[in-house]
């Protein structure tokens, strides 16, 4: 049995990694933040503080198939963990005299280099892997389904990855015994195994695991439920018994909640002071020019963890006791002509960052649905109360890839769960402010479901 590993030198990398991160880190102080001061206590301090941040915040878990996305949500976090750190420092040590501007200035220009470093390494490897065959990884899969063809063909689509797929067995019609796949992985060196648990008989599996434990072979299984759209299982211990968590929620972490509340209120602030506080009076006196009634239409909806709110909109229809029943149509007589506007450009939401401001919603979400919608969606659609795990957005992942407005099939439903659900499994703030761009950008191209 060999236990060489093909071209695999990635445990260099990370620390590699350490060792630049905490060089720019520590020039750029020495160069730029320190300059005559004491320099031993800050540089021992901030390496330490540096290595425990990282550790927690989990900014050197980058794998090969980690996407770039992801790795820029990794370095927001730690640039903001680590500029509290700096700041937390220099109010405990005033004698060196580290004012908040250099030190916003420094970690400005940490980041960048870092953010550099870090992207180099990352596209040199995938040009590394593709081009010079090298870093790379066999794999086999056990089993056979739309799941692991999907599998064979990513492995297969995606060089960069460093995924070198050599065989995919079948077991259905037991043309292929374990026996034989077993010789198969030692003779070829394969290093990693994908099982789909739906393929396998439980005594197959423990024979695996056992095989795998005893040749050090990497295991991972595919899961077998087709109801579940996108999965981060988390593997945790009560005392001795282990607990795989089915659903992974990024913003239950303290800190996440934090960053999000934060960006929130100060978006939220901005938007208010400088464009509802002139825009307000102008579409109110546009909107009681065309019809009697209120300026702001108020509505019951869901948000966090399924509790009522109301939720305030600019009014663009005129009043009518059926507004809480039934959703706009296209061609809704209900609609005035200044709302068929500020619906068209999504003005008619702008009132909606009150909301944020107080706590009931967030800028980017699953969009609440009014109640009697919310109840008859959460007995007819799968997975919809996953929605409400996090708080309601103005605007969303599945708003800005089609599926806003009017539902008009169970499709349309079905396409905007799915994206909530993994807009919640994977947040991050970069993911945030790419959906604020692409819905600045839509309101300006103009929608087809927006009326």
């Amino acid at each position: 049995m060999s236990l060489f590993k093909h071209g695999r030198y990635s445990g260099y990398l990370r620390p590699i990694s350490y060792l630049i991160d905490l060089c720019v880190i520590n020039g750029i102080a020495v160069l730029y933040l320190l300059k005559e001061k004491d320099k031993i206590i800050f540089v021992i301090f901030i390496s330490l503080g540096w290595i425990l941040l990282s550790i927690y915040s989990k900014f050197y878990e980058v794998y090969r198939f980690t996407r770039p996305i992801n790795i820029l949500s990794l370095i927001v976090r730690q640039s903001i963990l680590f500029l509290l750190f700096v700041f937390a420092f220099s109010g405990l040590y005033h004698e060196l005299k580290i004012y908040p501007k250099p030190i916003t200035k420094y970690i400005a220009i940490c980041f960048v280099l870092i953010t550099i470093f870090k992207f180099t390494i990352y596209y040199l490897l995938q040009k590394y892997r593709v081009s010079f065959g090298g870093n790379y990884r066999k794999t086999v899969i056990f089993g056979t389904n739309k799941k692991t063809v999907s599998l064979e063909n990513f492995f297969n689509k995606n060089p960069e990855y460093g995924y070198l797929h050599k065989k995919t067995y079948n077991f259905k019609n037991k043309a292929d015994s374990l026996e034989e796949c077993f010789d198969y992985i030692l003779n070829e060196g394969i290093d990693e195994i994908y099982c789909s648990i739906s393929e396998l008989t439980n005594s197959q599996i423990a024979d695996i695991v056992d095989f795998a434990d005893n040749n050090l072979k990497i295991l991972k299984f595919i899961p077998d439920s087709k109801e579940i759209y996108s999965k981060r299982l988390k593997y945790e211990y009560y005392d001795y018994i282990p607990i795989l968590t089915l659903r992974t929620i990024p913003l239950e972490d303290s800190v996440n909640t934090v960053v999000k509340r934060g960006f929130d209120i100060l978006f939220s602030s901005l938007v208010i002071v400088f464009i509802l506080s002139w825009l307000t009076p102008i579409v109110a006196i546009l909107i009681k020019l065309e019809s009697k009634g209120p300026v702001f239409f108020k509505q019951s909806r869901n948000g966090f963890n399924y509790k009522e709110f109301d939720c305030y909109k600019f009014r663009s229809m005129m009043p009518n006791k059926d507004a809480h029943l039934y959703q706009v149509t296209r061609g809704d007589a209900r609609i005035t002509k200044i709302g068929k506007f500020i619906r068209k450009t999504s003005i008619d939401e702008l009132p909606q960052f009150f909301n944020v401001l107080f706590g009931d919603m967030s800028i980017v979400g699953p969009r609440p649905h009014m109640v009697s919608h919310t109840h008859m969606y959460a007995k007819k659609i799968d997975k919809f109360m996953v929605r409400h795990f996090v708080k309601p957005g103005i605007t969303g992942l599945a708003q800005i890839s089609g599926f806003r407005g009017e539902v008009e099939s169970d499709k349309d439903i079905i396409g905007r769960v799915k994206l909530d659900i993994f807009y919640i499994e994977n947040w991050s703030l970069i993911l945030d402010i790419k959906i604020i761009i692409q819905t600045f950008v839509n309101a300006i191209k103009g929608e087809d479901k927006a009326y």
